[in-house]
């Protein structure tokens, strides 16, 4: 099991109420509410592995060098220092607390500098020899479903109890596409979440459409340079005035799947790691139920 783990605290943080402090006062809803989420996807999926993979550069420059857009939208109005993310400022002092406790609990944590945890996620996916889920809120993981390798998402629908299991079938269902397509469709639609533009003119359907016509990305290009493709003047105008983002926008949407990733014991820990790091950080931050029913559920996975 694959966390997207910013994915996850983002939900937990405006999922589960601020009310939740430490006890000097602090928000602690991030993070108790992301070991919730462990807890409860621990007791329904029974993993023997868990990564919580991390956003080490959530705007690698590498992606910014050939799309400037990349992203910009996420970045905050007046930046204290350039490539800032617009994190609230609840959120981001809850992050190394995160990090803090799941290192205590002994829960493999993977970030590689330079790229994000999708990358992370791809890289882990790729390398798997048994089935893979990965939990995300981020749709641009469907690339990576493959039911031959026996790899699926679980996407929360509300929180991660309600997750939806994305297959082949769910991707075909709602996309019209496989896995394996499901990011040329991304590139040709564009994601304004991202700062993708995407094909003038082309939208989700119309991009499902032209790859089960043409196969992927690399046919629809091909058939808009042949005059007498069936491509219509304006869809053929568009593609062809779209070619230096098409150049570029597979090499931005797709995850990389050959990252620098520490070798770690991924196995689900039956106790903690680190007891009296953990015992302190949870006087310290008021942790209460959520680490006790999580230290119960692991021990109990086993």
């Amino acid at each position: 099991m694959l966390l997207d783990s910013a994915s996850l605290y983002f939900r937990a943080y405006f999922g589960v109420p601020d009310s939740l402090k430490s006890p000097d006062g602090q928000p602690v809803n991030a993070v108790r509410g992301l070991l919730d989420f462990i807890t409860r996807l621990v007791q329904d999926h029974r993993p023997d592995q868990l990564v919580a993979c991390m956003d080490a550069d959530w705007r690698p420059q590498w992606r910014v060098d050939l799309i400037p857009t990349y992203k910009t939208h996420r970045l905050a109005a007046e930046p204290s220092f350039e490539g800032e993310e617009e994190i609230p400022d609840t959120l981001s002092p809850q992050v190394p607390v995160i990090e803090q406790v799941l290192d205590a609990l002994g829960l493999a944590r993977i970030g590689s500098p330079g790229y994000e945890a999708d990358d992370v996620i791809g890289t882990l996916t790729t390398r798997a020899t048994g089935p893979v889920q990965i939990v995300t809120g981020d749709r641009d993981l469907f690339q990576l479903v493959d039911d031959a390798r026996r790899i699926t998402v679980l996407y929360p629908v509300k929180g991660v109890g309600q997750a939806q299991v994305i297959d082949e079938a769910a991707l075909r269902e709602k996309y019209g596409v496989t896995g394996s397509q499901y990011a040329d469709m991304a590139a040709l639609r564009g994601d304004p979440s991202d700062g993708l533009p995407g094909v003038k003119g082309i939208g989700e359907k119309t991009a499902a459409q032209l790859i089960h016509e043409y196969g992927d990305l690399a046919g629809i290009r091909a058939a808009a340079a042949d005059p007498l493709s069936k491509l219509t003047p304006a869809r053929r105008k568009n593609l062809l005035e779209g070619a230096a983002y098409l150049d570029v926008a597979p090499t931005v949407v797709r995850v990389a799947t050959d990252v620098p990733v520490p070798e770690l014991d991924l196995t689900l820990p039956r106790e903690p790691l680190d007891p009296m790091t953990l015992e302190a950080l949870s006087e310290r931050w008021g942790l209460g139920t959520s680490l006790t029913r999580l230290l119960d559920t692991l021990a109990a996975a086993h």
